[in-house]
């Protein structure tokens, strides 16, 4: 399961990262790692991006990135 198929106000958790290394580094940047737990706090209206938390980090990204976020409930 990827992080874009998380339902709005649900959580999960982080299993895996697939991005290349520049994409990678940002995410590591913010948190968004291996074991993690990720919480889908809204989607845009369009379905392009979402604002996702790790504990007090509050980001918003792509789909097409969140596409390469492995996570488990």
């Amino acid at each position: 399961m990827t992080l874009n198929s998380l339902a709005e106000g649900k959580s999960a958790t982080i299993t895996a990262v697939n991005a290349d290394k520049e994409l990678r580094n940002r995410f590591n940047s913010f948190g968004v790692v291996k074991g993690a737990t990720v919480y889908a706090e809204r989607y845009t209206l369009a379905k392009q991006t979402m604002e996702i938390r790790i504990n007090k980090t509050r980001m918003a990204i792509r789909m097409s990135e969140a596409d390469k976020v492995l996570i488990s409930k």
